[in-house]
């Protein structure tokens, strides 16, 4: 029997499973803790050569490239999405997607999940967490972003209409699936902050991110700025280069609306800080907008760096970092923060699309 097994979809999601495996060898020691294999699904993201940098580390036994499908790869599927008459109509072609879906996701799974006592998923509302309970095969959830339901609460928005029931008919029954901790084999659900959801779940449980990366050493990162950093002397030139600008704003990205309309919220949103101080940009490693040819004139860190990773340089400090739907809790290299939320994101798209929560 192996020891542990992580499926990541986001760069995010890498960079917490180095937090936890590194905690777990300053408790055990390197020889007691056991291998651990990564897991990358190449469902959301380009990992481009992530996983031979992260093998460079030594720090997992083995790291495995997941094909993962969407829904849509499979045509059949879509029968199924149209769901049927009524409540009970509607109640039983999702129960014969949720066990389909699983059938053909089984052929691209790159591993025998049965052979590892412990299983971690981030965001098990992809396709790995229907395989893995249609399957029987029990595992811990992990939130897919800091402070991520706070914001959207996707099992009680997904199923808001006779969620009771719903979340009972896959947490007892297993007959559908309704992910973030209601799956009948999820065994715990593990978020940054209980305190700040707002909606109970009996199998959250609570590990800070805070506390993860701040028992960090100078080794521990340096091993994580060797698997992520792509570049590291572009990087530290681009550091000193805002050391030496003064008052420097920082302006985070997110994938949001469409292309034309996202290009048309960034300019909005370097028009309304760069007279306070040089504008640097840190584009979203899922937003494919082209900002180094549309907004060529500004620096721009590298989108493939989680932002959490800035922490680790001495000396870099901004006057202000500013996101629109980003989480900011994890920055420490600011002196100011600001979130400007859904009343921002109001002019743009209909509030319905980004105020989910509002709708449960």
């Amino acid at each position: 029997m192996r020891e542990r097994i992580y499926v990541c979809h986001t760069y995010y999601h890498v960079y917490v499973t180095f937090l936890k495996e590194l905690k777990l060898r300053a408790e055990r020691g390197q020889d007691k803790m056991g291998g651990a294999t990564l897991v990358l699904s190449k469902m959301s993201n380009n990992f481009e050569n992530l996983k031979e940098r992260v093998e460079s580390t030594g720090l997992f036994e083995e790291v495995i490239e997941f094909d993962e499908k969407r829904e849509d790869y499979f045509p059949e599927l879509a029968e199924y999405r149209k769901g049927g008459k009524g409540f009970l109509g509607n109640l039983l072609t999702r129960i014969r997607f949720t066990k389909r879906y699983a059938e053909l996701e089984a052929e691209f799974v790159p591993v025998n999940f049965k052979d590892y006592k412990d299983i971690y998923v981030y965001c098990d509302s992809d396709p790995i967490g229907y395989y893995l309970n249609q399957n029987k095969i029990y595992y811990h959830a992990l939130e897919d972003g800091l402070n991520c339901i706070k914001n959207f609460d996707a099992a009680r928005y997904d199923n808001r209409k006779y969620f009771g029931l719903k979340a009972f008919l896959s947490r007892r029954l297993n007959l559908i699936f309704v992910q973030n901790g209601y799956g009948k084999y999820c065994m715990d659900m593990e978020v940054n902050d209980i305190s700040v959801l707002q909606y109970p779940c009996p199998r959250y449980i609570e590990q800070s991110r805070a506390e993860l990366a701040g028992r960090l050493t100078e080794e521990d990162k340096a091993l994580i700025l060797k698997a992520f950093i792509r570049d590291i002397a572009g990087l530290e030139k681009q550091i000193e280069q805002a050391k030496q600008k003064g008052d420097c704003i920082l302006i985070l990205t997110d994938p949001l609306c469409t292309l034309e309309v996202r290009e048309q919220i960034f300019r909005d949103m370097i028009h309304m800080y760069e007279s306070e101080g040089t504008v640097f940009l840190k584009p979203h490693p899922r937003d494919d907008l082209d900002y180094a040819t549309l907004f060529a004139e500004y620096p721009q860190f590298d989108a493939t760096v989680p932002m959490e990773m800035l922490n680790f340089f001495p000396g870099l400090r901004f006057k202000k970092v500013v996101g629109v739907l980003t989480e900011m809790k994890a920055i420490g290299f600011a002196d100011e923060v600001v979130r400007l939320g859904a009343d921002f994101m109001d002019r743009y798209e209909d509030p319905l699309i980004h105020r989910q929560n509002e709708q449960i």
